[in-house]
Formats: C-alpha cells, sequence, structure tokens
C-alpha cells in the first residue's frame, strides 16, 4: 500500500478513499477505454481515469497540490491530439476520447522508467520504501522488464540530514519535486529546492539553513521512492510486518486522521490519511512522531499509594479502595465542596463522560474543569454558533483572533492559508503582533495587547455595515458580494492577559448573523470534554445545570445543586484549604497552568490528590494515589475536535502493566461509593452518551460506526454532512437512511411508514446499497446551550512609556509532556523562555543578543535572555507559556487587565 494514498482502514472495503468530486454547472461525455462517463468540465483527465476506476501512473502528481508535469509518466493518446498528453495537466472537455494502454502509451511509459532507473539504485531490499514504493510498483506494472543500462550509477554520501527528523538519499531521487512543492504550496516554508543541472540536480536546502518546517514530515510520505525517509522509522520495520488501524492524532484539537501502524506491540510510524473536511492528508511533525510518548520509561503502569510517605506499588483493589476513602473522607469532612477535579481534556470522550458521571453524579461536585485557565469561559465555547473546517474555503471572510495557528493549531493553519491563498477567501489577521498568517492575509490588524475587545468591536462594525471609522472597516470592501459566513476562529490571544477582552470581541461577532466561530483551544479533545460535561455549571451535552439537570439526573439519580469553581478557582481553593482532595485527569498543571506557583502552593496544600494519568509526575512529589490509565493508542474510543466533529480512535497496541482505560476506573470509583454504572464497553458508554447528552441525540455506538467521516454535533444540524461507510457487522443506526436522490422524507426507526410497517431500526439491507444522509436524526431532548453576550468591555490600561507590554502564548514544541516524552521531538523543544522584544526596544534598553535582563511585573522580578524578534513590533515583549523555569507563571497577575514589563540590563 502507497503511503501516500493511505487506505481508509476503518472500513471493509477493497477500494482506496477518494476525495469526491464536487460536480459542476457543466458536465462532460467523456471515454476512456471504452467507457464512457460524465464528469465536471475542467476537471483534470488523471484525477477523472482514478476516479472512474482507471489508474493511469504517476510520479509528480498529488491531488492536493497543483500539476507540473515534470515525471511524464502519465501520458496518454487522446484522439484528436497530435503525439501524447500528459494527463495530470489535460482538463476533460466534452466528447474527448482516451486510450490508457495503447502501443504508444505503453512503449512511453517503458522509456520514463526506463530513463528513471538509469541511476536509481536497485536497492530495495534495504530501501525503506521497500515493498510500499511507487517506482517499484509501477515498474513491475508498467516498466520494460529488464535494463539495458550496463554502466556505474552515481553515488553519494548517504543519508543526507536535511532536518532533525528528515534524512535525504540522493542517488534515489527522482525528481519530481513533489517534496518542494509541498514545501513551497502547502506549508508556506520554501526551505527546500532544487539545485545543480542535468544528472547532477539534486534537492537541498539553502546554506546552514537546515529543513525547519514544522510538516517537514509530509515530504516523506508523499516522496514516491525511498529519497526522503523519517529518521524516527528509519530500518526500524517493512511495511509487510506493520499492522494498521484507523485513528485520529490527540496532539492538539484538530483531530486529523491517521494510519496508525505497530510492529511486536510497539507503534512505530503515524500517516496522514487524507480525510476531506479536516486534515486531507497531512499532519505536523508534532503529531506525526508524538506516538513515541506512549512507550516512555517513565510511565507508570502499576498502581501506586502513599505509604509512610513514600509512594509504593499496590494492587487495583487497594489502590481504589484509597482512593474512594480519599474523597469519602473529603466529602464527610467539607461536603461536595472539598473536592476538585482538574483535567480530561487528554482522554476519550467515554473518559469525559463517565468522569463527569462520577463527579457530578456521585461526589455531587461541580468543582469540574477540563481547561487550565488558558482558554475561553464554557458558556462561550459551547454557545456559540459553530463553523466547520470546510466552510473556511467558501467563507466570505476569515477573521483570526486567536494565538498564532501556526504553533498551536497547525493543521488548520494550513486550511486557513490553503483558503486564502488558493480559494481567495479574505484573510483578518487580528493580533498583537506578526504570526505565521501574516502573509496570507489581506487586512491585518494590530492592537495593543488587553484591546483586543475594541478590535472586535470594530470588526464587528465591519461585517454589519456599520464603520467604525477604523481601519478595520476595510473588511466591508472585502466581503462586499461574497456568500457564505464569516468564519471567525477565536482563541485566547495571550495568556498574559484575562480572557475578558476575547470574550467581549466574541459577544460583538456573535451579534451579527452571518458570523459562526471555530474555538481555538488547548489540548487534543478538549472539545469533547466540554462538550461532556468536565466544565464548571455544565452537565453533557452542552445544556447547563438548570436546564439539563432533571433530564440527565433521570439516569444519573442526582447532579450539583449549584455551578462549581473553574480551574484557578479550584486550585485556589486547594491552596486555602477549602479544597481537601483533588483529582488530576490526565493533566499536569504544573506545565499547563499559566501560574506555576499558584500550582505549587495548591499541590502542597491539598490533604490528597488522586493522579489518574500515566506520569506520577503530574503532581509533582504531592500524589498519594496514582491510578495508571490506557492513553491513545492503547484504547478504543471517541474525541471531538474543534468543529465538534466525533471521530472514533483505534487501539494499537496492548498497554505494559495493569493499565486500565480511564472510564472503567471512573466505574469502579463509582461502584465503591455505592453507585452502578453498569457500563462494560466503550459501545455502551456511547449509547448512554446518545441517550443523556441532548446534544449527542442519536450518535450512538451504530452511527459512529458507519460515519466514514465522523459526525458533527448537533446531528440534527449536520445529518447530510454524513459520508456513509459500508456497514460493519450488526451495525444499524437508530434512524432509517433514505436512499440516495429519494425525495421522500426520512423516516426514523421504529415509525409508521404510513404503509402499514414499522422502520427498522437496523439499516443492515443499507449497507449493499449507498445510503444517503438524513435529515431527520433525533433531536436534543433538552434546548442546546447558546451564548451571544453580554460581555464586559476588557477595562483600557493607559501605556507606560517605560514599560513594555507582554503577550504570552504556546510554542508547538515546549515543555509539554508529549515532546519531552518522545525521543525525535524532545531536541526542538525550547526549555527556557527568551523574552522576544523589538529590535529598537533592545537597543534602547542596552543589550546584546542573548545578554540577561532583570524583568520586572505588578508580580515578581526574573531574569531572561533577551532576543530581536521582528515579529514583534515596539512596545510589546513575548514570552513563550510553555517553558521550565523563570517564565510568566512569576510575571503575570491574573487580577490585572495587562502585563507591563519594565526591563533592566544587570550590569
Amino acid at each position: 500500500m502507497s503511503t501516500d494514498a493511505v487506505r481508509m482502514s476503518q472500513w471493509p472495503s477493497d477500494q482506496e478513499y477518494v476525495i469526491p468530486v464536487a460536480p459542476g454547472p457543466d458536465v462532460v461525455t467523456v471515454t476512456i477505454d471504452g467507457k464512457e462517463v460524465q464528469v465536471p468540465r475542467g476537471e483534470l483527465l488523471i484525477k477523472v481515469a482514478q476516479e472512474h476506476g482507471t489508474y493511469i501512473p504517476r510520479f509528480c502528481w498529488h491531488e492536493r497540490m497543483k500539476p507540473v508535469g515534470m515525471c511524464r509518466m502519465c501520458l496518454v493518446e487522446i484522439e484528436g491530439m497530435r503525439g501524447l498528453q500528459i494527463s495530470c495537466a489535460t482538463p476533460v472537455t466534452d466528447g474527448m476520447v482516451v486510450h490508457t494502454q495503447s502501443p504508444g502509451v505503453k512503449t512511453a511509459q517503458d522509456g520514463v522508467l526506463e530513463l528513471l532507473l538509469i541511476n536509481h539504485p536497485l536497492d530495495c531490499p534495504v530501501c525503506d520504501r521497500g515493498g510500499e514504493c511507487p517506482l517499484q510498483d509501477q515498474t513491475l506494472a508498467f516498466g520494460p522488464g529488464e535494463s539495458r543500462f550496463v554502466e556505474e550509477k552515481r553515488h553519494f554520501e548517504k543519508p543526507i540530514a536535511i532536518s532533525e527528523t528528515v534524512l535525504l538519499d540522493r542517488e534515489r531521487c527522482i525528481q519530481c519535486g513533489r517534496c518542494t512543492r509541498f514545501a513551497s504550496e502547502v506549508a508556506g516554508d520554501a526551505q527546500i529546492h532544487f539545485g545543480g543541472r542535468g544528472s547532477g540536480t539534486e534537492v537541498m536546502t539553502y546554506p546552514d539553513e537546515p529543513f525547519s518546517s514544522y510538516f517537514a514530515g509530509n515530504t516523506v510520505q508523499i516522496c514516491p521512492v525511498g529519497a526522503l525517509t523519517a529518521s524516527p522509522y528509519r530500518f526500524r520495520a517493512r511495511p509487510w510486518d506493520l499492522d494498521s488501524v484507523e485513528t485520529s492524532c490527540q496532539q492538539c484539537a484538530v483531530g486529523c486522521r491517521g494510519a496508525l501502524e505497530s510492529t511486536s506491540n510497539r507503534l512505530v510510524r503515524l500517516l496522514g490519511v487524507d480525510l476531506d473536511p479536516v486534515n486531507q492528508g497531512w499532519l505536523c511533525d508534532r503529531g506525526r512522531y508524538a506516538y513515541e510518548w506512549v512507550h516512555s520509561d517513565a510511565r507508570v503502569t502499576t498502581p501506586l499509594v502513599e505509604r509512610s510517605g513514600a509512594l509504593g506499588e499496590a494492587t487495583w483493589p487497594q489502590a481504589l479502595d484509597a482512593a474512594a476513602d480519599a474523597l469519602r473522607a473529603a466529602i464527610d469532612a467539607g461536603g461536595p465542596e472539598a473536592v476538585g477535579v482538574l483535567g480530561g481534556a487528554r482522554g476519550t470522550n467515554e473518559d469525559a463522560y463517565a468522569w463527569a458521571r462520577f463527579a457530578k453524579g456521585v461526589l455531587a461536585t461541580d468543582n469540574v474543569d477540563a481547561q487550565l485557565d488558558d482558554g475561553l469561559p464554557a458558556e462561550v465555547v459551547l454557545g456559540l454558533r459553530r463553523a466547520t473546517i470546510d466552510d473556511l474555503d467558501a467563507a466570505a471572510a476569515i477573521v483570526v483572533v486567536a494565538p498564532d495557528l501556526k504553533e498551536t493549531l497547525p493543521v488548520l493553519y494550513l486550511r486557513v492559508r490553503q483558503a486564502a491563498l488558493e480559494n481567495g477567501v479574505p484573510l483578518v489577521d487580528v493580533a498583537a503582533r506578526d504570526n505565521g498568517l501574516t502573509h496570507a492575509a489581506s487586512l491585518v490588524l494590530r492592537h495593543l495587547p488587553g484591546e483586543v475587545g475594541s478590535m472586535g468591536t470594530a470588526v464587528a462594525g465591519a461585517i454589519s455595515g456599520h464603520p467604525t471609522h477604523t481601519e478595520a472597516d476595510a473588511l466591508g470592501a472585502l466581503i462586499e458580494g461574497r456568500e457564505g459566513p464569516v468564519v471567525v476562529i477565536l482563541g485566547r490571544p495571550s495568556l498574559a492577559e484575562p480572557a475578558t477582552g476575547a470574550v467581549h470581541a466574541a459577544a460583538q461577532l456573535a451579534a451579527v448573523p452571518t458570523v459562526k466561530f471555530l474555538p481555538a483551544l488547548h489540548r487534543g479533545n478538549v472539545h469533547g470534554a466540554l462538550d461532556l460535561g468536565l466544565a464548571p455549571g455544565f452537565l453533557p451535552g452542552r445544556v447547563t445545570l438548570a436546564d439539563g439537570g432533571p433530564h440527565v439526573a433521570a439516569t444519573w439519580g442526582k447532579v450539583p445543586a449549584a455551578p462549581g469553581l473553574d480551574a484557578r478557582g479550584i486550585l485556589t481553593a486547594t491552596a486555602e484549604g477549602r479544597i481537601r482532595t483533588l483529582v488530576l485527569l490526565g493533566s499536569d498543571p504544573l506545565a499547563d497552568f499559566p501560574d506555576r506557583p499558584l500550582v505549587q502552593r495548591a499541590l502542597a496544600a491539598a490533604e490528597q490528590v488522586i493522579v489518574v494519568g500515566a506520569f506520577t509526575a503530574d503532581a509533582g512529589d504531592h500524589a498519594t494515589v496514582v491510578l495508571p490509565v490506557t492513553v491513545w493508542g492503547e484504547q478504543e474510543g471517541t474525541s471531538t475536535n474543534l468543529e465538534g466533529r466525533i471521530q472514533r480512535l483505534s487501539r494499537k497496541v496492548t498497554p505494559g502493566g495493569t493499565a486500565m482505560e480511564s472510564w472503567r476506573v471512573a466505574g469502579e470509583l463509582a461502584a465503591r461509593l455505592g453507585s452502578d454504572f453498569d457500563l462494560e464497553q466503550t459501545a455502551e458508554v456511547q449509547d448512554e452518551i446518545a441517550r443523556v447528552a441532548p446534544a449527542f441525540a442519536g450518535v450512538d455506538s451504530s452511527l459512529l460506526r458507519r460515519a466514514r467521516d465522523g459526525v458533527v454535533l448537533p446531528l440534527a444540524d449536520h445529518a447530510h454532512e454524513i459520508e456513509w461507510g459500508p456497514a460493519p457487522l450488526g451495525a444499524g443506526v437508530s434512524w432509517e437512511p433514505i436512499p440516495s436522490g429519494a425525495d421522500a422524507e426520512p423516516v426514523p426507526a421504529g415509525a409508521d411508514t404510513g404503509a402499514g410497517e414499522t422502520a427498522a431500526a437496523d439499516d443492515d439491507a443499507s449497507a449493499d446499497g449507498d445510503p444517503a444522509p438524513t435529515a431527520g436524526p433525533p433531536t436534543p431532548a433538552v434546548a442546546l446551550h447558546a451564548w451571544a453576550g453580554p460581555a464586559a468591555p476588557a477595562p483600557v490600561v493607559p501605556v507606560d512609556g517605560y514599560a513594555l507590554r507582554l503577550v504570552a502564548s504556546r510554542t508547538l514544541y515546549g515543555t509539554d509532556r508529549s515532546v519531552l516524552e518522545s525521543p525525535s521531538l524532545a531536541g526542538l523543544a525550547a526549555l527556557e523562555a527568551v523574552l522576544l522584544v523589538n529590535r529598537t526596544d533592545r537597543d534602547r534598553i542596552g543589550v546584546a543578543d542573548g545578554e540577561r535582563v532583570r524583568v520586572t511585573s505588578v508580580k515578581g522580578s526574573v531574569e531572561l535572555a533577551v532576543q530581536a524578534d521582528g515579529a514583534t513590533p515596539q512596545g510589546i515583549a513575548y514570552l513563550a507559556a510553555n517553558r521550565a523555569g523563570a517564565g510568566i507563571g512569576d510575571l503575570v497577575d491574573p487580577a490585572e487587565a495587562v502585563t507591563d514589563l519594565r526591563v533592566e540590563t544587570l550590569r
């Protein structure tokens, strides 16, 4: 199987996943090898042939990049046209007659392959591409059978490291240009190119500059030969020894689809799967290589319980009893409010639901938060009108009010960049400093840190036709005459200021009917965790305690009486002794929470710290009970991405030790506290979610097995978007799909069809056909939470002419545990915070790059290295948040509207 066209392995089909062609208004008839087909006018011939069962060999063509016609392997004969034509650059026309198997075509293919093999080494047995190499496959299928070339082949030093993870074997390169075109066209990182002439042509980087793209691993996957290989996988396994499942990456909230592969119960590779609505085949390097942390030596796989001041191994019954006793004692002493639960955004949806039920339905505490004071309030995220990633391609405009997407949501960055540069969608960059998308923006709106709310007001006015006489008014002209929604990518622009400004901007923009939102939050399944109730004031299914309480309590038995504390409130209450027992759900607050000193005080003050995760270090040295759980790649389930799309996660390897699924741990603790969840299988948890959580109505285990591209919530609004896969054994849906092209209204399962029959609940028969999406799935039992403000504006703080105003956000590689515990990524992580300032400000301070300075805020003072940065305007300073040692936790006071820094030399 070629790795540049990964099979949708989840579905029992012999066909590779093909991106559907959207029919154009003008359909033409084309005859390919005697087969007549109707296709949209202007579609490329190579793609038309592929989608109708005729494979035309190719090396340079990739359907996600522009055609270049470099390899000449795709030559075909077209009646009425002189000579042979390259099908990768030939659009179809009405009446076109194409021959792909004629003698002339075969002779040309023989010649192209013979030319490519003149200098290509025949080292297939030791090449990483052997067994999945397009050149190998096409030589066998279309080549001459033997070579006439007897001279010595060219030789180069091998391999050459062009990046930390990509190695180049120059003698294998066939100059197809896929890697250089991807870097330039798709990633926007034109750091590799062709150099030399004739047979001396080779891929090279700029002198002394490595290929440092966040997306470099994609060039390895799309390389049609073994010229580019990934250092983490090189010589690790052979394709025929690998076992593969389809899953979703959980390194960020985009949820990129991938094929996870293992050998000997060890993960060795993640390949991008071309899921059109989400990642379109691409992965960032963090997502591609972070599977390594699953096998970290630092993981704990046996329960631990504190005895005599030290953690020691225990059996599961002993550890569960100790945890249950700690929770019971806290509640007996201080009521449900004496327990706090942090995290849950790195597990599955099933984990999140079980822990929400345990915390809110068994313990009756609402002190639960999956976010760690680094996102947006749950009532905002859950209540905004949600866009889909696909909406970006046809939007009236895209407005980015978020931290740098290239650093935080890399593949979303690719989709936004593509929409702006390839589809011509106006892009508005609203930020305090330049970022990865600034080069692609149609309108750049800069504001001082702390003033994003006023900029949001101006943008909302421009969209709604009420100019504010600011530079934002230019947006009105950009969207004039354009259809589609205005998609706002909304996040926390800076961790050096409260979320107040971003929330105010959201309220102003949400008041415009044509605006939809994509939330830009940190952590892989944060949206699934919020959707399923791991937030104060909310229950599973995007409903509040007040609105959804009676409905949920009918299954759970009880729910909390009032909204609880968020993450900062939980840690503050713990530090003050009001919360006695703290539960960490796969959460690393010491690394993730912006205020590290507060975390340290809270962990030290807690009477009991229960870690439900894979690392004891999540609680520093303060864990009293550690319950080891399975992680991504070791358990099945689902996750929800930033657009609300639920996708399946697959189990590929068996966990070491006695690690247990997190949702089972919640069930075991519930049983010890007198509540029986009666959940034995993942599918049972999914079915209960569909019954209890209003936003998940109809999204049961059977539908999740059938929905090839996942399901976007709420189902009632997105059922027509479902791409149906073949039905796995025993998979039916609880509502009846209608045949493609049928005009009849959909019939819910069990309803009277009007013909004396009842609609079947199990749609086994539809597996033989091509079931169409239905517009009639179950509607939510409770009205879903909606939010459109109002929200108070952030106070305007006068500019201090002697200070620099701080912006803080995360970078892709930092002190995140999945990075540090992945050997291939750990070397890319920057561990120490560096203060980035404008060159003019650096010179005014009177220091050189790398020199240490004293940085002081109203909260404290630290010493940091300083560096000039062209992306940072005068009067502003930038600090990366995910760094060890001194940093934003020592400088940022959450009570202050902005963080102003005084910077002094140490001389």
